[in-house]
């Protein structure tokens, strides 16, 4: 079993305005020291297959649909997980 962690993030060249509305409102919370934000989402999938395979099936599974590939990004993190 292996625990996929999914990150997506906006492109750079992406205007984020969650991210611009965050700033604005720890600035205004007196965390002027706050030079930008970037809103992002992060998913945990718990999947059971084999190694050889589970690298082309998560990267199927966030191009058709946990990330849009227009817009955004996205990497992850396989991790096993050790029945117990």
């Amino acid at each position: 079993m292996f625990k996929v962690k999914v990150f997506v993030t906006l492109r750079e060249s992406v205007l984020d305005p969650q991210g611009v509305a965050v700033k604005g409102a720890l600035h205004s919370l007196s965390f002027a020291e706050v030079q930008d934000v970037r809103i992002g989402k992060y998913m945990e999938l718990t999947i059971d297959r084999t190694v050889s395979d589970l690298d082309a099936m998560v990267k199927e599974m966030c191009e058709k649909l946990l990330a849009n590939v227009v817009i955004e990004d996205y990497r992850y993190e396989v991790e096993e997980v050790v029945a117990q």
